[in-house]
């Protein structure tokens, strides 16, 4: 058995066919299957139902790509034991950034970031964080920055910032004429809401003093930018609530509609993350101490309670 027999094995439980686990794994179809066929020889057992279409693992087989996982990734800890050994901070580095956070935070850090570690091949996706979560867990990706805490207990995090909330409201709102807004202001019926699977819509909600059924008459608009929401709240749809980063950019006319929340302003945690194996630690430091250092000079606020991602 060897750990290039595991790859194929693992690429072929994720893709269910032979032909693109080859290609993935840069190899012919042949020399795919040749090494699969003397795994199965050698074990005495057959991981795959090749009957089925597509392929499907037999019950053991399940098995042993669970444990195949395992032995992969402490492989894999080798090297990043060697590369942490030799200062060497380069190599592919795959990671995933949620929709909320990936517009604002991305052009702030990712300059520096590459003149800094130029040897680091970033390769970065925008995914919810379900997709995240099951991408870190099946090693598809190396880390993620996401809304925090998660609470779960094979992933680790660590926190970059904290990013309050701020109220964008149109003079035409009953809360247009408060300079300050309370979280007990808040009425999800004429709250503007991302659509469903945005993390930052679970904690506006959270946020919300009462979730009101609607009534029959009314309505709730959704949308799946928080561009678009800021674009419907100026037709006078309702107010909505704006990740503070993302009024950085917006224009002084627009910003004359932002109100700031009394203390303690609410406020979600913002964190990289990252599957307890703790591979390319050196690369997670290295973007944790970038990405954290310069928020540090965009972000003043002090006194913030954190509001859960997570739906109730």
């Amino acid at each position: 058995m060897t750990i290039t027999q595991l790859h194929y094995v693992l690429a072929i439980a994720e893709h269910k066919n032979f032909t693109k686990a080859a290609e993935k794994c840069f190899v012919t179809q042949p020399t795919l299957s040749t090494q699969i066929q003397k795994l199965e020889d050698e074990l005495g057992i057959l991981i795959f139902d090749r009957s089925k279409k597509p392929i499907e693992l037999t019950e053991v087989g399940r098995k042993i790509v669970f444990q195949a996982k395992n032995i992969v990734n402490e492989s894999e800890r080798i090297q990043d034991i060697v590369d942490q050994q030799k200062g060497f901070i380069g190599g592919e580095f795959k990671i995933g950034i949620i929709p909320t956070v990936m517009p604002t935070l991305l052009p702030m850090f990712l300059k520096t970031f590459i003149k800094k570690y130029p040897k680091v091949k970033l390769k970065i996706e925008e995914l919810t964080t379900e997709d995240i979560i099951t991408k870190i867990k099946d090693g598809h990706l190396d880390a993620a920055i996401v809304s925090t805490p998660l609470e779960n207990e094979s992933i680790k995090e660590r926190v970059l910032f904290y990013e309050p909330f701020v109220g964008y409201i149109p003079s035409n709102h009953r809360l247009s004429s408060k300079k300050k807004i309370d979280v007990s202001d808040l009425e999800i019926d004429d709250m503007l809401l991302l659509e469903d699977g945005h993390c930052f819509r679970d904690g506006v909600i959270n946020l919300c003093k009462t979730f009101k059924k609607q009534s029959d008459d009314s309505f709730q608009l959704e949308s799946g930018s928080i561009e678009t929401l800021v674009k419907l709240s100026n037709e006078g749809l309702g107010m909505t609530l704006l990740p503070y980063l993302h009024t950085l950019d917006l224009n002084e006319k627009l910003k004359e509609n932002l109100h700031q929340f009394n203390e303690p302003t609410p406020a979600r945690e913002v964190s990289i993350i990252y599957h307890k194996s703790e591979l390319k630690m050196q690369i997670i430091d290295a973007l944790h101490n970038v990405i954290s250092g310069i928020i540090r000079g965009a972000i003043a606020f002090q006194n913030v309670e954190i509001i859960s991602p997570l739906p109730k």
